[in-house]
C-alpha cells in the first residue's frame, strides 16, 4: 500500500520494514527535506533504472540520511537512518 502526503510518497510496507530496521518512520524521514543545511547526493550505486539520491539533513538534533527518488512530481522515500557516513558528510559543511 502507498501513502501519499503531500510532495511525499512511500510505500507502507517498507516503512514498517524501515521502522524494525532503523527506528525511523518515513513521516520523519521527510522532515529532513525541511533542513536548510541539507546535502543531496546521487547514488550512483543504485541507479540503475531510475536515479536516485541521498538527503542528508537533522531532524531533532539527529542527522539522518534517507534514500529517495523523484516520481511523477513527488519526492519517494525508500528508507532512512542514522548512517555514520552521512553524518560526516553533513558535518563537513
Amino acid at each position: 500500500m502507498e501513502k501519499h502526503t503531500g510532495k511525499f510518497i512511500w510505500n507502507t510496507d517498507r516503512e514498517s520494514a524501515n521502522i524494525i530496521k532503523h527506528g525511523i518512520d518515513f513521516s520523519v524521514a521527510a522532515k529532513v527535506f525541511m533542513d536548510a543545511s541539507r546535502k543531496i547526493f546521487v547514488d550512483s550505486k543504485h541507479s540503475v533504472k531510475e536515479t536516485r539520491y541521498f538527503c542528508i539533513g537533522k531532524v531533532d538534533d539527529k542527522i539522518i540520511t534517507v534514500r529517495f527518488t523523484y516520481r511523477k512530481g513527488r519526492i519517494r522515500i525508500f528508507g532512512a537512518g542514522y548512517w555514520r557516513k552521512g553524518k560526516g558528510y553533513y558535518e563537513k559543511g
